[in-house]
């Protein structure tokens, strides 16, 4: 799971001591991950992730491979975490604008395998980017619309604004979420909002289980070893390059070559096999929520085709 443990006494550190980003060693990925609650936009909190922010582009400048037509615009910084502003296929300008994020990102701690939430109040802040990864304006939900860490790993907020709001204001379009199945060998480009950092790889292949602690995920998107992502940029929108649709969430990888642990998960075949791919990163494909929102970006777990864990 991509979270970061220790990134605000980095930033704080590397502010006191006035080192330059690119003396500053970059984060690692990390261990287990910690819960961050929302905090109010003028709260230590966001001086602190402003300050992460201020490095990070620095350090996404010298260091991070970027795709030539994916960029920034529609993603969004959490305080622990990334994510994306995104819409159904059948998402109207006039609807609730939804972010996508991962299940282990939320505020309140990691839902327990088997739980499922829905339509819990929330009023947590997101801060949304440009194109170039500078931050525009602070977002806010109103609703937790969905979250799981079973068979997939994802969160769905509502915000208090529409698109069409968000597009007048700051001429930004949401993501929007592919209905089809990504295929191996697709090009794809995870945008951490978080760090301000695009990484570029393939879909290698698809994990028919992904355990990871108490936690199993269904059919996970494998990247190819270019995606060397880190701590942070969990929630992070897989964006296939072709198209620019959102085709899975970025969520974990394995750091240190253990078996089904906590930030090292491992693949179980068919058979119960077990494969350990140390170094290598992984998503959860986000296409099976698009049958599950209907008009005015509702969602509706009995709706045809809307295979998504239920309560």
């Amino acid at each position: 799971m991509r979270k970061p443990l220790v990134v605000a006494l980095c930033a704080l550190a590397l502010a006191g001591a006035g080192a330059t980003p690119a003396v500053a060693a970059a984060p690692s990925p990390t261990g287990a991950d910690t819960t961050t609650g929302t905090a109010p936009a003028t709260s230590l909190t966001d001086v602190v992730n402003d300050t992460v922010g201020a490095v990070a582009d620095t350090l996404s400048g010298l260091t991070a491979p970027k795709s030539a037509a994916v960029n920034f615009a529609g993603t969004v910084s959490l305080s622990n975490c990334s994510g994306s502003v995104v819409r159904m296929p059948d998402s109207a300008a006039s609807d609730p604008a939804l972010v996508l994020t991962n299940g282990h990102c939320l505020e309140s701690g990691f839902p327990a395998p088997g739980q499922v939430l829905t339509d819990r109040a929330s009023s947590r802040t997101f801060g949304l980017l440009n194109a170039s990864g500078a931050k525009v304006a602070t977002l806010r939900a109103d609703r937790l619309v969905y979250a799981t860490m079973t068979d997939t790993d994802a969160a769905i907020y509502r915000l208090n604004t529409t698109y069409a709001r968000i597009k007048s204001a700051y001429g930004i379009d949401p993501l929007t979420l592919s209905s089809s199945r990504p295929a191996a060998g697709t090009a794809i480009s995870v945008v951490s909002g978080y760090w301000k950092r695009i990484y570029s790889c393939s879909v290698d292949g698809f994990a028919y289980r992904l355990k990871e602690g108490d936690w199993t995920w269904k059919d996970s998107v494998r990247y190819t070893s270019a995606c060397d992502t880190i701590g942070g940029t969990s929630g992070s929108p897989v964006v296939d390059d072709a198209t620019g649709k959102v085709v899975a969430v970025n969520n974990t990888g394995n750091e240190d070559g253990a078996r089904c642990t906590v930030n090292n998960p491992c693949e179980v075949d068919q058979n119960g096999g077990v494969t350990v791919r140390q170094g290598i990163n992984y998503a959860q494909q986000t296409y099976p929520f698009t049958a599950c929102f209907t008009t005015g970006n509702r969602l509706d777990l009995s709706a045809s085709g809307c295979t998504v864990p239920k309560p």
